[in-house]
């Protein structure tokens, strides 16, 4: 995942978070802000209840592999928040429910869309 696309700001976090409706999946809490812009961003939230500081990073890289998969809109900021379930999980199912999450979302382009 390039680094123009992820969001690091704890601003950031603060205002998307405070200022969208929140969607519950699975093990993922999903805020998603529309705006007009030149590219896609993700913030992702491990929190300290999940695990160590190794733990938590190993989540995070995971997510970020996955997200990387795909192709997406160019008009949001999307936080991901992870829930205590994850750590049952293995990766096929991380990825199989966030890409589940994404899709009834509808944040991929269109031609990922069509090609279904």
């Amino acid at each position: 995942m390039k680094k123009i696309n992820i969001l690091k700001e704890s601003y950031d976090f603060d205002r998307i978070i405070k200022n969208n409706k929140a969607y519950k999946f699975k093990d993922y809490i999903i805020y998603i802000e529309r705006k007009k812009q030149k590219n896609y961003k993700f913030g992702f939230s491990v929190g300290k209840k999940i695990g160590c500081a190794v733990i938590r990073n190993k989540v995070k890289r995971q997510l970020k592999s996955i997200v990387d998969k795909k192709d997406y809109q160019n008009d949001f900021n999307c936080i991901i928040i992870v829930g205590r379930g994850i750590l049952a999980r293995s990766f096929q199912e991380m990825e199989m429910n966030l890409f589940k999450a994404f899709d009834s979302l509808n944040i991929y382009k269109e031609e990922m869309n069509e090609k279904k």
